[in-house]
């Protein structure tokens, strides 16, 4: 048995964590937030989503800490402000692409503020819009925006293709880029800096706080760097074994309200409990 550290920070990732499958912010997961910062424990977000498709989460949570989109390629100011930017090389993001399309996934482009597509009717295009709540432009070629890329994004359902394009992607790229599953159907690719346990170091920096005074909170496997960095982590009940694996403890599923019962037995109600990490 452990107990837990103590808390100043939570740093929660948004998709699957936060909000249910059908990307809905429940009652009980907004009370949870507020009642965080009523025990004087701080909130942030981090998600491989752009910092606009967060927009909607900054009046409901009262978010006051910097929002790190594209797993930290960007962190902006709750009214949406850029504070810091790390984008990929024009390289990068070319070979990247090439890569994706060599590999017979579907590539996106973000830029800070736009998302590109070459095909608007591609698998996940119109989820990522309603996710996101903006559209993407189209583009014939992606050319003109490799100079101002901060990730790319390979799309598919296909499972095994998108295990081998991310290890291709990984030997290719290797460190001139960070690769990474922030969905089963995406792969993110962002500037070498821009990753979970970056953001964490980045919000322990600004708050001069230790990084064991952070709880982390997520499902994917772009989340595990961020549970390794921390002094808690939290694995969700809908993450995969492999990654419930890297926690020390697990929470129910997003659509069991898995967040809220985490800071509720975790951060609050129970926060004097000891655990048992799992074996």
């Amino acid at each position: 048995m452990a107990g837990k550290p103590s808390i100043s920070l939570l740093l929660a990732d948004v998709d699957g964590t936060l909000v249910t499958r059908d990307k809905v912010l429940t009652p009980r997961a907004r009370q949870a937030v507020i009642r965080l910062r009523e025990r004087n424990i701080r909130f942030a977000i981090t998600s491989g989503r752009p910092p606009r498709g967060m927009a909607m989460f900054v009046d409901p949570l009262g978010l006051v800490e910097p929002i790190a989109g594209f797993n930290g390629g960007v962190y902006v100011a709750p009214d949406l402000r850029v504070l810091e930017s790390h984008g990929l090389s024009p390289d990068a993001a070319r070979k990247a692409v090439e890569l994706l399309a060599g590999h017979g996934l579907d590539a996106w482009l973000y830029t800070g503020n736009d998302w590109y597509v070459r095909d608007p009717d591609a698998p996940h295009v119109a989820r990522e819009a309603r996710t996101v709540v903006f559209a993407p432009s189209v583009a014939e070629t992606f050319d003109p925006f490799y100079s101002e890329a901060v990730k790319i994004v390979g799309v598919s359902d296909d499972q095994a293709r998108m295990q081998w394009a991310s290890n291709e992607l990984n030997r290719v790229l290797g460190a001139d880029a960070s690769v990474s599953l922030s969905q089963s159907y995406y792969i993110d690719i962002t500037n070498p800096i821009a990753n979970k346990a970056a953001v964490l170091r980045y919000h322990a920096s600004r708050l001069g706080i230790a990084t064991s005074a952070i709880a982390t909170i997520g499902d994917m496997p772009n989340d595990v760097l961020m549970f390794r960095a921390s002094g808690f982590s939290i694995a969700m009940g809908n993450a995969a074994p492999d990654v419930q694996a890297e926690a020390a403890v697990v929470t129910d599923s997003c659509d069991d309200d898995g967040f809220a019962k985490a800071v509720e037995r975790y951060l609050l109600d129970g926060a004097r409990e000891e655990f048992v990490a799992p074996a």
